[in-house]
């Protein structure tokens, strides 16, 4: 549904406004006040790289008022192949003066605050504050962390987003939505002691073209919770397989059910049952005798060893299409058994029989059992 606007809209464009987003004066239901939101908007854009630069772009052509970019890294050569708001004499310089100059090309109006620094625990909420909304184009966890914790303690959306090679995905988390709406965190969609260490695009690679879809995707998402206009990805997350050219669409609820009043309580009878979970000698029995072992990490973490004969389906994917993994029945595997209980409920409410490998596979690394490696 869609969502109250976040914003108050100036009074009035200038004509040399209206003329330059006359092409969204013409959008139904979008008009000129919602072009007047954008320009009483502030979005804080956090990093200025892949995804951070079709942002900026987009929200600077889009007629955004106010940018605060935040980056502490300089522009290198290899960075031309997908971020795409520097160019080759911004080499050596900071990423965020990149900013100031494409947005005063695109929309003179646009007053873009460059931030030469690394966003920090320590500094976030300082950094964000002020902002209506935030999108954040990181690439590590550390900072995504970071960039959600503040976001939460400001009550403001963040509008999210990640590539690696040539996958995707896009959500939208907001810790004080609307009345009536439920809160949705990061640690929904990926609970801190679930993640590794992320590789970096250096080691595996990143498809430069899908950086501009998805950085366009999020500046979308920033437009829509600013103006009112369509429905947000709040309790969505959208996954993009570019190498199949497929979408699709995942629901995402809070990890922890609000409190259930204890009249309004289910009996345990009536409760769904327990999954079960396993050691690595009964998986591997059930494995020999028809199951699946289906792990359900990211291609990053599979890159670094596998158990013999599993199948790889990373849990967006399964969440997306259960019946991918296969007819069961499965053992699922994942690095600490967090994803992997959540991919077997979602198996189990598919109709297929899931059970799950306890502890994950840290569990069992160092027990001088022999991985398959990529």
């Amino acid at each position: 549904m869609p969502f109250p606007p976040l914003v108050k809209p100036v009074d009035a464009l200038d004509q040399a406004e209206r003329v330059r987003t006359a092409r969204h004066a013409s959008l139904a239901g979008f008009g000129e006040i919602a072009q007047r939101r954008l320009a009483a908007a502030h979005v804080a854009v956090v990093g200025a790289g892949g995804l951070g630069s079709p942002v900026v772009l987009a929200l600077a052509a889009a007629g955004v008022g106010t940018l605060t970019v935040i980056d502490d890294d300089g522009v290198e050569a290899s960075n031309l192949q997908r971020q795409v708001m520097h160019r080759v004499g911004d080499v050596g310089r900071p990423k965020v003066d990149s900013a100031v100059r494409v947005a005063a090309d695109l929309s003179p109006g646009t007053v873009v605050r460059p931030v030469q620094a690394r966003l920090t625990p320590a500094n976030a909420r300082q950094l964000l504050a002020g902002a209506h909304v935030v999108i954040d184009g990181t690439d590590t966890f550390e900072t995504r962390d970071a960039v959600a914790t503040a976001c939460e303690h400001l009550g403001v959306p963040l509008v999210w987003g990640v590539v690696q090679e040539f996958h995707a995905q896009a959500t939208v988390f907001w810790s004080s939505p609307p009345p009536g709406v439920a809160p949705v965190r990061l640690r929904d969609l990926y609970p801190a002691e679930t993640v590794g260490e992320l590789p970096t695009c250096a080691a595996v690679g990143v498809l430069g073209s899908l950086c501009l879809q998805v950085g366009a995707l999020l500046a979308t998402e920033a437009v829509k919770l600013i103006t009112g206009v369509g429905e947000p990805l709040l309790g969505r997350v959208l996954i993009i397989d570019a190498l199949r050219g497929r979408t699709d669409e995942v629901a995402l609820r809070p990890a922890v059910a609000p409190a259930v009043p204890a009249a309004a309580a289910v009996p345990a009878a009536a409760a769904a049952s327990p999954i079960v979970h396993i050691d690595l000698d009964a998986a591997l029995a059930a494995q020999a005798q028809g199951s699946t072992l289906l792990d359900v990490r990211e291609p990053h973490e599979t890159a670094t060893g596998v158990l013999p004969g599993a199948v790889e389906v990373p849990l967006a994917t399964l969440l997306a299409e259960p019946a991918r993994a296969g007819s069961g029945p499965f053992v699922v595997v994942c690095k600490v058994g967090v994803r992997a209980e959540r991919a077997a409920r979602a198996l189990r409410d598919a109709g297929f029989e899931a059970s799950v490998l306890a502890g994950g596979m840290d569990a069992w690394d160092g027990t001088g059992r022999r991985w398959v490696h990529a």
